[in-house]
C-alpha cells in the first residue's frame, strides 16, 4: 500500500506518516515510478504509533519507544517502565477531575440548597 491508501484505509493522519518515514523505521518496498509500497509490519508499527499517540505519548515518547520495540526482548524492562510512567500520569489527571467534579457538586449543592 501507498502511504495516501494507508492514510485513507486506516485514517492514520499524512503527518504521522511522514514523520514515521523519518524516524527509518518502516520495511518500504521501492516500487517503480519511485513508490513506496508499506508491509504488514509496516501497518502493525503504523497501529503502535496510533495506539500510543492516543493514549497520550507525545511524539518523542512515541519514537524512543518505537526504537526500544524494534530492539526486541532486550528492551521490555525499558517499554514496560514508560508505560507504567504514562500510566500514573493518567490516574493523576483522572484524580484531578475527580477532585473538580467533587468540587463542582459542592457548590452547586450550596446554590440548590440555599433557595
Amino acid at each position: 500500500m501507498t502511504m495516501q491508501e494507508i492514510s485513507e484505509r486506516y485514517r492514520i493522519p499524512m503527518d504521522v506518516l511522514k514523520e514515521y518515514e523519518k524516524w527509518g523505521l518502516h520495511n518500504t518496498i521501492e516500487k517503480a515510478l519511485d513508490k513506496q509500497e508499506y508491509d504488514d509490519q509496516d501497518i502493525g508499527q503504523l497501529s503502535m504509533i496510533m495506539t500510543l499517540h492516543g493514549i497520550g505519548f507525545e511524539t518523542e515518547e512515541v519514537k524512543e519507544y518505537m526504537y526500544l520495540l524494534q530492539k526486541g526482548e532486550l528492551t521490555e524492562k525499558n517499554r514496560l517502565s514508560m508505560l507504567n510512567k504514562k500510566r500514573r500520569e493518567v490516574l493523576d489527571e483522572i484524580h484531578f477531575k475527580e477532585t473538580q467534579i467533587n468540587q463542582l457538586d459542592y457548590l452547586r449543592y450550596k446554590i440548590r440548597s440555599a433557595g
